[in-house]
């Protein structure tokens, strides 16, 4: 029952939060921002994970919520990157400042082990590492000679496909309509939206439900459950927007979904999570196992992104790993032991 109550929650979680992108996205079609920007803002907050992760941590699985944000920084290399270099291979030229800001963002994970428990002071600093991230890219791209993602091959793209220009429609990317629901005024959009938040945190909510009850009937351990299954439920749509984009011919729209996601996880989704339920205490196995293998994948993915383009045995050492860094979290951390009582 757990788990069918689990999979209705996700279910719900899922259709809701691409609503909510979609419908965000295509309400700001008319302010001429860089797309770049809004793949960060749009789908790099990631909105599911950050409901579900507070949720956790307000119902007290500490644990269960610092998996989550680990398992989304994993995942989005180990699965989605993975998928998208095996099933799309392609050229991607992401500025390399963009990439020097993704390789180190990691590293504040390192120092928050270090610390052994993450509080409201270190909380606000982590959303501001991240509101300067943003902050940074908003800048970049204004400066920039070519505003990444909304480059001339890029716009050409999207004005090919509806006969027009594509300067002037900056819902389309590739041939991907972000929104059917042109037609709408920005404000129906917004009020899209805010329902699309609703039956997010309904979704959350109910996902929280089943994982209380998915601990205690198979005694898996809440960093490991967080860190894995929970994560790849939530990672289904980041799939989505990394691969179809791809498909589609503009596949630096999924980069920008990647990058975002992971900066946004180590930094602002942890410190949200935080300020809304309480400390988070960083465990031994965090520190031995978690932190050192999103490192390794994230270097990888720096590495196969540094090259200007992805390839499918790049996807295919992601993959191999991601799979590895299950099976281990499983085997060696996954079981908790029994009660004596």
């Amino acid at each position: 029952m757990s788990i069918l109550i689990f999979a209705a929650g996700a279910a719900l979680l899922i259709y809701s939060a691409e609503k909510l992108i979609t419908y965000l996205v295509g309400a700001a079609r008319g302010l001429a921002i860089s797309v770049f920007l809004l793949a960060v803002i749009f789908t790099g907050i990631e909105f599911d994970d950050l409901v579900f992760g507070v949720a956790l941590n307000l119902e007290g699985m500490e644990e269960v919520a610092l998996g989550v944000v680990f398992g989304t920084v994993t995942s989005m290399v180990g699965v989605v990157l993975a998928l998208a270099a095996l099933l799309v291979p392609c050229r991607v030229e992401v500025p390399k400042d963009y990439l020097v800001l993704f390789a180190v963002s990691p590293l504040v994970l390192v120092g928050l082990a270090f610390v052994g428990e993450v509080g409201v002071g270190l909380a606000i600093g982590l959303i501001a590492l991240f509101v300067a991230f943003v902050a940074y890219v908003a800048v970049r791209e204004r400066t920039r000679a070519v505003p990444v993602f909304r480059d001339s091959e890029v716009m050409e793209r999207a004005g090919s496909v509806r006969g027009g220009t594509a300067s002037d429609d900056l819902s389309y990317t590739g041939d991907i309509p972000i929104t059917a629901k042109r037609h709408l005024p920005g404000w129906a959009l917004l009020g899209l939206a805010f329902l699309s938040l609703v039956g997010l945190i309904i979704g959350a909510w109910v996902m929280t439900e089943g994982t209380e009850g998915i601990l205690d009937e198979f005694g898996i351990a809440g960093t490991v459950f967080g860190a894995t299954i929970a994560t790849l439920v939530l990672t289904l749509e980041d799939i989505f927007l990394t691969v179809e984009p791809a498909r589609r011919g503009a596949p630096l729209i999924g980069i920008g979904n990647v990058i975002g996601s992971v900066v946004f996880s180590v930094t602002a989704k942890l410190g949200i999570i935080v300020l809304a339920g309480g400390d988070i205490e960083v465990t031994d196995d965090v520190f031995v196992w978690h932190l050192p293998a999103l490192i390794l994948l994230i270097a990888f993915s720096t590495y196969a992104l540094w090259t200007g383009r992805l390839r499918r045995w790049h996807g295919v050492v992601l993959l191999v790993a991601y799979v590895l860094y299950w099976i281990v979290s499983f085997v060696v951390f996954g079981v908790l032991p029994a009660d004596d009582d």
